[in-house]
């Protein structure tokens, strides 16, 4: 586990470019920025090869789309493959609508991705494992998570960071399990979309392992929610706003200090 990275993270400034959920996108920005990255944010077609020439890493959120979006989204990790940037994507509710699943396969044919970041329902989905998701949320099932997190990581070739109570992480043969977090990451509905673009940013500055990136980026994610629930919180709303200063404030030390994380 590389927390140096953060450091690193915050003197390199990456930059993030994002197709966002209208419904989080100021929670990623703001999430981003505190942390010490750069998020940009793009809603039009024509600006995508600049957008990603200008750009250390790509975080791609199906959380809310039309069908002109999807092209724009293709566009988009295509022009990120030829320049050989990180990319992350977001399959949100993938394992509720098939509509939604449909489109995230045919993208992850269009073009490679370095990390999908999902719940065990959207991760179930893009493993045909059967499971009962809801909206958004994780759902349940009987099927073993770690199992299903390692058919998709070979499938699609990329690293999982399946997130929940335990958030696993696996290349199809590792795994690591980071303990870390808190029950109000549930209720709190952009957390997972910042810890999409959150992985990002460590994904631009791991040059080019991106297990690595994603280990780390769950475990300082986690352990900084985990800070933020302890510091005069009493609900959701004060959880945000704590949420965003101790992504600002948090030092590495501190993260290492309760760090709670097993290589199984």
């Amino acid at each position: 586990m590389k927390l140096a990275w953060l450091d690193k993270l915050r003197e390199q400034n990456p930059v993030v470019l994002n197709i966002s959920n209208f419904v989080t996108v100021q929670d990623v920005a703001n999430g981003l920025n505190a942390l010490g990255a750069s998020p940009i944010m793009s809603e039009e077609i024509a600006e995508t090869k600049e957008m990603v020439a200008i750009s250390d890493a790509i975080a791609l959120n199906l959380g809310s789309f039309t069908q002109t979006q999807i092209a724009h989204i293709k566009k988009m990790g295509q022009e990120a493959n030829f320049a050989h940037n990180p990319i992350v994507l977001d399959p949100v509710a993938v394992g509720a609508i098939s509509y939604r699943k449909q489109t995230a396969l045919q993208l992850l044919q269009d073009f490679s991705v370095a990390v999908i970041r999902g719940n065990a329902g959207e991760i179930a989905a893009l493993a045909n494992f059967s499971w009962q998701a809801k909206g958004i949320d994780a759902g349940f099932g009987d099927s073993n998570v770690v199992e299903m997190a390692k058919v998709v990581a070979k499938k699609f070739h990329c690293i999982i960071l399946m997130s929940g109570k335990t958030d696993y992480i696996t290349d199809g043969n590792r795994v690591t399990a980071v303990h870390n977090g808190t029950k109000l990451f549930a209720i709190h509905v952009g957390s997972g979309d910042m810890l999409t673009s959150i992985v990002g940013a460590f994904a631009a500055v791991s040059k080019g392992d991106y297990f690595e990136a994603a280990q780390t980026a769950a475990l300082v994610f986690a352990a900084i929610g985990e800070l933020a629930a302890k510091d005069k919180c009493i609900g959701p709303g004060s959880f945000t706003v704590n949420l965003l200063d101790q992504l600002f404030l948090a030092e590495s030390q501190q993260i290492s200090a309760i760090a709670d994380y097993e290589e199984l």
